[in-house]
């Protein structure tokens, strides 16, 4: 593996449950399983430390002390950071690799973050190392235009395997990470990666009989469909809960919401990606 500076937010994560980017993914895991339900459903003691997988900086032009105000309203005692690549604001004007290593180095006790870059951009991997070797403990969210299973996701998976890092992926039909149903691919090909799975298409792809044309579908759902069988069939699929699309994959069917995290519930991880700016009430729907 290459050499990474030995810099706070790797400290951090020793300390965090002694983590580092092997077990990140695990721990993040084990943390969201009893956030996603209130605790007593899923057997588990009702208080755990809650780890957010999913936020960002500048998000919808939030300041970063609104942002960690928001964070310290919902209870959070771990915040991922997730960057946008250059000259692209991941459609809502958030912050890049320099924005979110800037919060983790002075809030090294509360923060970490990604590295990511354009998935086709030439300068991508070198881009997104350049990060990993300073401490980034992921890659993402990848949000670009770009098929799921072409060679720019593939190099993105080979650098992943290098540094031992996950990878969170924006499925979003017609726009980012395109053909969601050949993503098996991919994790075959790379089967020691830890991918995460995010946004309206991996959601709504918990139906057997999704349509891929709706974004927030709504109604009873009929298990097996794609995301679900990914998250069953390979170790290495995770589940990002957060947003207007994983809280609508649950309560759109609350009964098979209760089977569906009680058969996933070491898969699916806590995320927020709110844009709010108070940290509770009906604009914070992450």
């Amino acid at each position: 593996m290459a050499k990474r500076e030995n810099y706070a937010p790797v400290n951090m994560l020793t300390k965090m449950k002694r983590l580092t980017r092997r077990k990140f993914l695990a721990a993040t895991a084990a943390s969201a399983a009893g956030a996603a339900l209130p605790g007593q459903a899923l057997g588990r003691e009702p208080r755990q430390e809650i780890i957010d997988l999913h936020q960002h900086t500048n998000y919808s032009g939030r300041s970063d002390e609104r942002l960690l105000g928001h964070q310290k309203a919902l209870g959070v005692r771990w915040t991922v950071l997730l960057p946008a690549g250059r000259l692209y604001g991941l459609a809502a004007n958030c912050g890049g690799n320099k924005s979110v290593r800037k919060i983790a180095v002075k809030n090294p006790r509360h923060y970490v973050h990604f590295a990511n870059e354009i998935a086709d951009h030439p300068e991508c991997i070198k881009t997104i190392e350049t990060y990993l070797k300073k401490g980034a403990v992921g890659i993402g969210e990848q949000k670009f235009r770009v098929e799921c299973d072409s060679k720019h996701i593939q190099r993105i998976a080979e650098l992943a395997r290098e540094y031992e890092v996950p990878v969170l992926m924006h499925f979003e039909h017609g726009n980012y990470n395109l053909g969601i149903e050949r993503f098996h691919k991919i994790l075959d090909k790379f089967p020691k990666v830890k991918f995460i799975g995010h946004a309206q298409t991996w959601w709504g792809n918990i139906d057997k009989n999704h349509d891929q044309t709706v974004m927030y579908p709504k109604g009873a759902v009929t298990p097996s469909g794609i995301s679900d069988r990914l998250l069953s069939d390979y170790p290495n699929m995770f589940g990002d809960l957060s947003a207007g699309s994983g809280q609508n994959a649950l309560i759109r069917d609350e009964t098979h919401a209760v089977k569906f995290i009680e058969r996933h519930q070491d898969k699916l991880i806590f995320g927020s990606d709110c844009n709010d700016i108070i940290g509770r009430g009906p604009s914070c729907i992450g």
